[in-house]
């Protein structure tokens, strides 16, 4: 592999003041190795390029830990695809209690092999929809963080993630820096949801267009009835 890809890996996470040490290097390394052999058979990224694999799915995943506090316990990954942002925060954060929510199967397939190939302990892939992982009440308010990556407009994102969240957790939501409008439309959703915004963050990564992140905070219990069941968030908006 280029010694490229690796060093702005390393330089940019020394920048934003987050450490990697060679083991987690290594696992990062055998992440785009299997991410790039298992693409050859099933559709799991348009984006193959060794450093673009670095550059946007790993250190676009990691800039998420800049804005997780004092450092969660349980993650929730909605939407997690080939595993981003979620596996990618387990190897900076190996203790972390993880649940990658991806309703595609081969995907699912995909991130346990992952799980299994870096010995990654403590992470559940769960195929089903959001939606059905926030009705059921094992996990409603257990988690302390949520994380999504181009999975949905902010106001149905925040039904799927506020019910899973304890109080004063918070979901990440990775976004184009045109998000204000979406802010602006969740504000019926997040009263109802009891959640806030309390930061738009500007991410910038080296050679990729500008993005933000929306913190929301969860400030109230969420009514019993939300999320509503599967399908429903995206149809009717709150």
């Amino acid at each position: 592999m280029s010694d490229a890809p690796h060093n702005l890996l390393v330089q940019t996470c020394s920048d934003w003041g987050l450490n990697l040490n060679p083991t987690q290097l290594d696992q990062l390394a055998h992440y785009a190795q299997l991410l790039r052999e298992w693409n050859e058979r099933i559709n799991l990224t348009t984006i193959t390029d060794l450093g673009e694999i670095y550059r946007r799915h790993f250190l676009d995943s990691l800039s998420l830990a800049r804005f997780w506090g004092t450092g969660p316990q349980s993650l929730v990954d909605i939407g997690s695809g080939a595993g981003f942002p979620g596996l990618v925060l387990k190897i900076l954060r190996p203790e972390l209690r993880l649940t990658l929510v991806e309703s595609v199967g081969k995907k699912a397939e995909f991130m346990r092999h992952v799980a299994r190939e870096l010995n990654l302990y403590a992470v559940r892939v769960l195929d089903v929809r959001a939606e059905d992982v926030g009705r059921n009440a094992a996990e409603r308010a257990k988690h302390d963080l949520v994380t999504a990556r181009a999975v949905a407009e902010l106001r149905v994102l925040v039904e799927y993630a506020l019910p899973l969240l304890q109080m004063h957790g918070r979901l990440l939501a990775a976004k184009g820096p045109a998000v204000y409008s979406e802010v602006a439309a969740a504000e019926h959703a997040l009263r109802v949801l009891g959640g806030k915004v309390v930061g738009i963050e500007p991410v910038e990564l080296p050679g990729q267009d500008a993005h933000v992140v929306v913190l929301v905070e969860k400030i109230n219990p969420t009514d019993p009835r939300y999320p509503r069941a599967a399908g429903v968030p995206t149809r009717k908006p709150l």
